[in-house]
């Protein structure tokens, strides 16, 4: 990106819209966090896409039309994406449940759902 914006300020602007652009993938449940796993937080996702909303319509006149074209399409697939989140919901949660059995059988193995690999009794 550092090739399409010129100046340090821009590129340190564009750090803070990839920032929340992050965030809001991450609870529409597009990306997963660090520690790979996935989130449904439609309401922290708004938050997010709302706050880069906003920074497009005060800074209205002060960019270039590179940077301008490059934050309305940030702004218009993050809310496609929001607008898509319902029917991806039930999917989410489904892998959100997943992981969480996974990581109860790291936390908690002894009381963790387990599969029986090899039944010494049938030997």
């Amino acid at each position: 990106m550092s090739e399409v914006l010129d100046g340090e300020e821009s590129q340190r602007f564009f750090s803070l819209i990839l920032m929340l652009q992050r965030s809001s993938m991450l609870h529409l449940g597009l990306i997963p966090d660090d520690e790979g796993m996935i989130h449904f937080n439609p309401g922290e996702a708004k938050a997010a896409i709302d706050l880069i909303d906003t920074l497009d319509t005060r800074t209205t006149g002060n960019l270039d039309p590179i940077e301008e074209n490059l934050l309305r399409g940030i702004i218009s697939e993050l809310k496609m994406q929001f607008v898509q989140a319902p029917s991806r919901q039930k999917e989410i949660e489904v892998e959100m449940a997943r992981q969480e059995a996974l990581k109860e059988t790291f936390t908690s193995p002894g009381s963790a759902a387990s599969d029986t690999l090899i039944d010494d009794e049938e030997e």
